[in-house]
């Protein structure tokens, strides 16, 4: 590493990033997947539990005078909120004091906020509470897919990633299964069960914390903001734990260097002026993206069990066994189709998931208007549907943290998430309410075809627009606003 004095402040040669990017998979690795990316199972937990409660909250006994349609509309709306304002709030403090920081704090928040939410008393407590956890959530997207992207090698980035962002489905089978348990009466009393499934994940939430002190702050992050030393002392260490790992084999050499003029922060003119000026192609992609994703999920996953309920009678006890269905096929889209994303490509397998999964939502919107589905069946075809949509909706995440300049990652991906989900996640809960509590197949139908219209759509943008970025290092996908070569449009 080279130094050098400006008037503006240093300027550093460094190797660090590709020494990040040419190191092996390794043990180490692992521990930051597992201090990370165990917070979308908190949120897959939460957004599933309150999906299927909603009958049992409503009944009499349950301690809460509110009806099913606000726990699936105003209260899932106003969780989707919490987590737009929660990303656009933190996303900014991530990029200026670091990614550590902030994942600490935002996991605290979403700690307290759920275990109060778990005391809830009054409609407006459940409400403000379940703002709150969606406050602290919407913080994590932003820190933690900055930092996995920044931490682990260029090669695996993209599997990672969806891997990661997937992992959301395996909290929906826990919060599928979980609320069974919590429905029946037989074990828990009307208004203790779903008390206790909020306390169980501010449980889980500590538990997390505790294991995330491990995970140091990113280099990337580090050595842009005049912290070298200590990013050498990290990346040193990362190496020796590594090559210990290999029996002391030596890692290969480094290749590539980067020139940086260090600075403390970046005001939201540059900001604005690098997305929207600077890389308007990659905006119009993540814009598409999220609203797309966003508005499938938000809609379609906190109603799926009043559909059940309304169409087909199921039992309010017994939806999170069809839950738990999907959430498998939703989890295994991610995990089988991850690694093409590295190897066949970004465009080509973000464009034909987003497609395909719109496409055979259109066809079960068809089968479901001709009454030719039962519970079973319709469960069977959002499995496939949602097989590819959950690997499409994870390379929204994966696509906005790592086509966009260093300095403005964190606050790209609380951008795009936060305009996305508040376009399709806001609205999304509120429409589909109405339209699944008319009992109405037809209302259910346009639903459907909405949230398949807006996949395909988002799919065709992809493919004209999707960045390769397989196998790239972050920083020739997007120079950093500090180095001194001009930033790739």
């Amino acid at each position: 590493m080279t130094i050098a004095q400006t008037d503006t402040g240093r300027t550093v040669t460094t190797n660090i990033p590709a020494r990040l990017d040419r190191l092996p998979w390794s043990r180490w690795h692992w521990t930051i997947v597992i201090g990370l990316g165990t917070v979308w199972i908190l949120d897959g937990l939460e957004v599933t539990v309150v999906g299927n409660i909603a009958s049992r909250l409503s009944e009499p006994g349950s301690g809460l005078s509110i009806s099913s349609g606000q726990v699936t509309g105003i209260a899932a709306a106003l969780y989707v909120a919490g987590a737009c304002v929660g990303a656009l709030f933190w996303g900014r403090l991530t990029d200026k004091w670091g990614r550590k920081k902030l994942f600490m704090i935002t996991l605290a928040v979403y700690l307290a906020a759920t275990a109060l939410t778990s005391v809830a008393f009054e409609s407006w407590w459940f409400f403000l509470f379940r703002f709150l956890t969606g406050f602290g959530i919407g913080g994590e997207y932003a820190a933690i897919n900055s930092a996995i992207d920044e931490l682990i090698p260029a090669q695996y980035r993209g599997r990672v990633d969806l891997m990661i962002n997937g992992s959301f489905w395996l909290g929906a089978v826990g919060g599928s299964l979980l609320s069974i348990v919590a429905l029946n009466t037989d074990i828990f009393a009307k208004d203790v069960g779903w008390r206790l499934t909020f306390a169980l994940g501010a449980v889980l939430a500590f538990v997390i914390l505790l294991v995330r002190r491990h995970v140091p702050e990113s280099p990337r992050w580090l050595l842009i903001h005049g912290r070298d030393e200590e990013a050498e002392r990290i990346v040193s260490s990362i190496e020796e734990r590594v090559e210990a790992e290999r029996g002391g084999e030596r890692l290969p050499r480094p290749e590539g260097e980067i020139t940086i003029h260090q600075r403390r922060s970046v005001t939201f003119v540059e900001i604005a002026r690098t997305v929207f000026s600077d890389y308007r192609r990659r905006s119009v992609l993540g814009f598409s993206l999220f609203i797309g994703q966003a508005f499938l999920y938000n809609a379609i996953t906190f109603g799926f069990g009043a559909i059940l309920t309304t169409f087909f009678d199921v039992p309010t006890g017994d939806t999170g066994y069809y839950f738990a269905v999907i959430a498998i096929g939703n989890f295994c889209g991610p995990l089988l189709l991850g690694k093409l994303f590295d190897t066949v490509g970004r465009r080509v397998m973000i464009s034909s998931t987003y497609l395909l999964s719109g496409l055979l939502l259109f066809g079960t919107a068809w089968l479901f208007d001709q009454g030719s589905l039962s519970a079973g069946t319709l469960t069977a075809c959002w499995c496939a549907v949602l097989f590819f949509a959950s690997a499409g909706a994870s390379s929204a995440y994966l696509t906005v943290s790592e086509v966009f300049p260093m300095e403005t990652r964190a606050m790209s991906i609380a951008f795009f998430y936060a305009l996305g989900t508040a376009a399709g996640g806001i609205s999304g809960p509120l429409l589909f309410a109405d339209l699944t509590n008319t009992g109405n197949v037809g209302d259910t139908v346009l639903a459907f075809q909405i949230g398949a219209g807006l996949m395909c759509a988002a799919g065709l943008v992809a493919a004209f627009l999707a960045v390769r970025a397989e196998g790239r290092s972050l920083e020739d996908i997007a120079k950093p606003l500090t180095a001194t070569e001009p930033a790739s449009a």
